[in-house]
């Protein structure tokens, strides 16, 4: 191959991988890069682009470097947009006057944010979501802004909307079609996603036509809509979809589609055969690929033919799998059974906010397409299946229904699936090439990601990555490592057995005996709570105090507005008018909003950071303790009254929840805890949801555990009945540590049983019937962790050093008063803010 001139036109994501397929092909040494960036920036990750607005600075988007480029020889030219091209002379001319010849020329100019022609849209806060400057114009503009509306409810509309969330600002989303993100999500699966959305606080206008944007009466502007309604905000982000940027290609008279986009063929050649056009500024057969997986497709078939390759572009699966203002929502192929003879298995949940949609072929055993939002956890299976034209299981509901996983999906796992499977999108890696790369040596992610570069781009492979690098490794007799993380080369219950037999105190001394490097955001909270199980340290002393985050570190959980809760232990829900009243002068001091919580407790919300200690004081002094709603540990004993009032009540179920809430209070464990006393088989106390819960019957207590709600609700399982007060106490002291000692890091105590070899029968010869004989050592590891409880906060409050935490300032008294919260309250309650928003609390 003769040495040749390759002018790269744009430095989005696809014009650099395009530049580093050339650079990895053996034409490298033969081809002369240049590349032209209309940004004042080399390429950076779009798909992250969000990110940005969550501490995520332009380094760490950055997909490379100027020294990068200097050190292959790749020329750049940046802040320069080209603005015509000469396919007969074969040169291109920049907006700075610069005429550049070439021999082949790559087309990936991406695409522009479509701003709807609305009388009005061009006004100073009328912006779109697009790139860093957008990014950094959107946060200059939410300074002086108390509200957003982002015009467009797909992907980047609900994205957009996140950004201004996160900023502060009220937001509103504003969509012309009848649902949100309507290309990727059926009539179910777009309700919950809006109701959801609608929970976060964030409000959904649907239906709407925006038909000018004129000045305000109460807020910059007023969105006056085709129905009659209208809309105030300060600021406007357009987000209603791209268009393909191919005005370079229309005045070089090259082929465009009707409505857009530069027209290739299988090769990414343009009308013109020394013209390449890839990404999203291409169109292939009449469609735009809008995502970036394609868009690297076209980028390696580009340079495999200029390199005097073959391959080609085939279209390209538009699946997808995202978090959109923290909702897990995935699409797969034909989401809307569109396939003639197409057939649906739904499933929703309102409960748990889960919905799923199974769309299969005719003759039921093909997968067509699917919804999921909620839980998508199923999505690299169902792809997996549809893009391999796998055979589906007798049951494919079972593919779906919590309820029965994984009896349909026996024999589904990735063992199944072809070597030619398609992992990774983004950089093209199958499951052989996976396979080959552990057959190398490749042993853990970090090698996997450095020598196939899967899940390196969206990140949306990593898990199915990994399944199948542990499925090759046990195939070839390696064993798979369950570490809890690269410092420590132990799963959470070997450090367990570590911290506990050789009596380790704190997180250095493990890492300098069992461990390496300096610890992570995993292991230090991970050891923390180990630690505190066993040894029950006040959590903020030095040795601590490093390893918690961000709730343990000021004893209260952070809310979405950046105050804190306030949380003391009402025992079994039993409060005193006193303690009552004084709860309510303090709520009313500090203007707190206030809420009677599912475990029988009163949380205060809104206290800003030096108002804790001041708060904590009144209450402890009152009598009042920690309620540890901050700390994966003991929460709450939820109680009936019992036979103390009701009339049905058959024990005292109210002052045994006192005592045992009394008893385990402080208790960490690798997740929360949350136990239940009900005074008969009626059941009010709901303890048969809870980790341990406790029925009274005529013959004595009934024991139940491992239920929970969340993402899995599950019932507890009976467990032993008829128990006297001394015989109940010894068996959940046995269970309690049993679990505390083999469960995974956060894993529910549900979880843990149905991952126990054996389940709860196995479960019950440990703790009833001692088979391992370590009765009396749970017993006394219990007995020792209630022996050294502290209220944390009464603690806190007799330690001037720890009080300095909570200052705004570390070496002044006074507040920041540039800070500014809102009071979130309930839309039924009066409040004197104005902002008035729904509560999520984490109880």
């Amino acid at each position: 191959m003769d040495n040749i001139s390759v002018l790269v036109v744009g430095n989005g994501m696809v014009g650099h991988k395009f530049i580093d397929n050339i650079l990895a092909s053996e034409a490298a040494d033969n081809v002369q890069l240049t590349t032209f960036s209309e940004e004042p920036r080399l390429a950076y990750d779009r798909v992250q682009l969000s990110t940005y607005f969550s501490g995520k600075t332009e380094q760490d988007l950055a997909l490379t470097d100027e020294a990068y480029y200097r050190q292959h020889k790749v020329d750049f030219l940046l802040d320069t947009k080209v603005i015509s091209i000469d396919p007969t002379a074969h040169t291109v001319l920049t907006d700075k006057g610069n005429t550049v010849a070439y021999d082949k020329l790559v087309l990936a100019t991406g695409s522009y944010p479509f701003v709807p022609p609305i009388p009005g849209n061009d006004q100073p806060h009328c912006l779109v979501y697009r790139t860093i400057a957008d990014l950094e114009a959107i946060t200059e503009s939410s300074c002086h802004s108390q509200s957003g509306v982002v015009i467009g409810g797909g992907l980047l509309g609900l994205e957009a909307a996140n950004a201004l969330k996160n900023l502060g600002l009220e937001t509103h989303v504003v969509e012309f079609a009848p649902r949100l993100m309507a290309v990727q999500l059926d009539e179910g699966g777009a309700n919950l996603l809006r109701h959801q959305i609608e929970a976060l606080g964030v409000q959904v206008h649907t239906q709407k036509a925006t038909t000018e944007i004129v000045s305000g009466e109460q807020s910059r502007y007023r969105l006056n809509f085709a129905d009659g309604t209208h809309l105030e905000t300060d600021m406007v982000v357009f987000s209603a979809g791209i268009r393909p940027q191919d005005e370079l290609a229309r005045q070089a008279q090259l082929e465009v589609g009707e409505r857009g986009g530069i027209v290739i063929n299988d090769f990414c050649q343009t009308s013109d055969p020394d013209i390449y056009a890839v990404g999203e500024c291409a169109l292939w057969q009449g469609r735009i690929f809008g995502l970036v997986a394609p868009g690297y497709t076209m980028a390696a078939v580009a340079a495999a033919h200029l390199s005097g390759g073959e391959l080609a572009f085939k279209g390209a699966d538009m699946s997808t799998k995202l978090k959109l203002l923290g909702l897990d929502v995935a699409s797969i192929g034909d989401a809307h059974g569109q396939t003639e003879g197409a057939q649906s298995y739904t499933f929703h949940d309102e409960i748990t906010q889960v919905y799923k949609r199974l769309v299969v072929n005719q003759a039921g055993d093909r997968v067509l397409g699917a919804v999921l939002v909620g839980d998508v956890s199923a999505y690299g299976q169902l792809l997996q299946m549809m893009l391999n034209d796998m055979p589906l299981p007798d049951h494919p509901s079972a593919l779906i229904l919590p309820q029965v996983e994984g009896e349909g999906a026996a024999g589904m796992g990735v063992e199944a699936l072809p070597a030619s499977a398609q992992i990774c999108s983004c950089y093209d890696v199958s499951k052989g090439d996976v396979a080959a790369a552990v057959a190398n040596g490749a042993i853990d992610m970090a090698m996997i990601k450095s020598c196939t570069k899967a899940s390196t781009g969206c990140g949306g492979c990593s898990a199915l990555v990994k399944q199948v690098m542990d499925s090759e490794l046990a195939a070839l007799g390696h064993e798979v490592d369950n570490s809890l993380c690269e410092h420590f080369a132990y799963t959470r219950p070997e450090l367990v057995d570590i911290v506990r037999i050789k009596q380790i105190r704190s997180f250095d001394e493990l890492l300098a005996s069992h461990g390496k490097g300096l610890g992570c955001d995993v292991c230090k909270p991970a050891v923390a709570s180990i630690l505190a199980s066993f040894w029950n340290d006040y959590i903020l002393e030095d040795a601590h105090i490093g390893l918690q985050d961000t709730n343990d570190i000021y004893l209260g959980n952070m809310q979405k507005d950046g105050t804190y809760s306030v949380v003391p232990r009402i025992a079994g829900g039993e409060v005193t008018p006193d303690k009552l009243i004084l709860l309510g002068e303090v709520a009313k001091e500090f203007d707190l909003y206030t809420k009677i919580t599912g475990g029988q407790r009163i949380d205060l919300f809104g206290a800003q950071l030096h108002q804790l200690p001041l708060i904590w004081r009144k209450l402890v002094d009152a009598g009042f303790e920690t309620g540890h709603a901050y700390g994966k540990s003991v929460r709450t004993v939820k109680s009936c009254v019992g036979d103390a009032w009701c009339r049905y009540g058959v024990k005292d179920s109210l002052g045994f929840a006192i005592d045992i809430e009394n008893r385990y209070k402080g208790l960490r464990s690798p997740h929360k805890l949350k136990f239940a006393v009900s005074g008969c088989t009626r059941e009010c106390a709901e303890a048969q949801s809870k980790d341990v819960g406790i029925i009274a019957t005529e013959h004595g207590w009934n024991l139940y555990v491992g239920g929970n709600g969340g993402m899995r609700p599950r019932h507890a399982e009976l467990f032993a009945t008829g128990l006297d007060d001394q015989t109940l106490i010894r068996y959940i002291d046995r269970f309690l540590m049993f679990y505390i000692r083999s469960a995974e890091r956060l894993q529910r105590t549900s979880v843990w049983i149905e991952n126990l070899e054996g389940g709860l029968e196995y479960l019950k010869s440990v703790v009833i019937h001692d088979k391992l004989g370590l009765a009396d050592e749970l017993e006394a590891e219990m007995a020792g962790n209630i022996a050294k409880y502290q209220c944390e906060w009464k603690t806190t409050l007799e330690n001037p050093e720890k009080l300095k935490r909570f200052k705004h300032f570390v070496n002044a008294e006074q507040e920041d008063s540039y800070l500014a919260y809102e009071v979130k309250r309930s839309q039924r309650m009066p409040a004197k803010s104005s902002q008035i928003i729904d509560v999520l609390t984490v109880e």
